[in-house]
């Protein structure tokens, strides 16, 4: 019996590049201002003097915490002009209470107001990817299965959300196009077969892990018999699944993707594939319910 080879997959995220938050951040900078500012606070604000005050960002329902640390990029860029301070009460990845205090800002309050949606808009859906994923996780407790995200993200927004799958305690699978091969069944048909199109992926690129998708059992056993390193059992049921094991007895790894919801999750735990990934823990969320008052 062939035995599958070891690979480099899959990855976490476990933090951000600097650029991308930098980058991202000045988007929704400019898309909430538009260069003009914040009227207003300029309407509001602009003739007093400021005294300095304290704005408070806390939970309004449990969850898992994410994108603190974007939170307070957004406030030192919105507010790059004015003294303002950050005081850190929870760190990415810890769970909250209703009620518990993630960050606290202070400053003056035209600060503080100006960044507020925009901070509270990438907390609430970092932390609802985080929520979700530790959620489905544990699903998977006591099961060999990895659960992994899918490259259905907000466009711009791919590694923020992959680094909440992570952060949640999911997996990422590839980044991008350019990291990893991924043979799908419009690549296939376009080559013609299971075997010639892994065998162009592999001469091009002998060092990158090989993914190969099937929606077939003759699919599977075509590609058990190549140099793929994963298989991707699309759309197939629990029993087509436990046939495709049969067929690959160990020589590959396998990924189970398609019509998986939380009962099921479980049940290919337990049935011992070696990755499931869901294309809903980015695209289909509901962002942690979290607000800033200012106190």
């Amino acid at each position: 019996m062939k035995k599958k080879k070891g690979i480099d997959f899959p990855k976490r995220i476990e933090r951000l590049s600097d650029e991308m938050l930098r980058s991202v951040v000045h988007s929704a900078i400019i898309e909430d201002l538009d260069g003009r500012g914040d009227i207003t606070t300029t309407a509001l604000f602009g003739e007093l003097s400021e005294a300095s005050r304290t704005g408070r960002i806390f939970a309004k329902e449990s969850g898992i915490v994410c994108g603190v640390y974007v939170a307070a990029r957004v406030y030192s860029m919105v507010s790059s002009s004015i003294s303002i301070e950050i005081e850190h009460h929870k760190k990415d990845g810890e769970f909250v209470n209703q009620g518990d205090t993630l960050m606290v800002i202070k400053g003056k309050p035209s600060a503080i107001t100006t960044g507020e949606r925009i901070a509270l808009n990438f907390l609430g859906l970092l932390s609802g990817i985080s929520t979700k994923v530790n959620r489905y996780v544990k699903l998977l407790d006591g099961t060999p299965t990895k659960l992994l995200d899918t490259r259905k993200t907000l466009p711009g927004l791919r590694e923020l959300q992959k680094y909440a799958v992570a952060t949640g305690g999911g997996y990422n699978h590839r980044l991008g196009l350019y990291d990893m091969i991924l043979i799908k069944d419009n690549h296939i048909a376009a080559v013609g077969s299971v075997a010639r199109a892994v065998e162009l992926a592999k001469k091009a690129y002998p060092m990158v892990t090989v993914e190969i998708e099937t929606a077939t059992l003759e699919q599977v056993a075509e590609a058990v018999e190549t140099d793929a390193d994963i298989l991707m059992l699309d759309n197939m049921d629990n029993v087509m699944v436990r046939e495709a094991m049969k067929i690959i007895d160990g020589a590959k790894h396998i990924e189970v993707s398609g019509n998986i919801d939380e009962k099921r999750l479980r049940e290919l735990g337990d049935i011992g594939v070696d990755f499931v990934s869901m294309g809903e823990l980015t695209h289909t969320v509901r962002n942690l319910d979290l607000s800033l008052l200012i106190e």
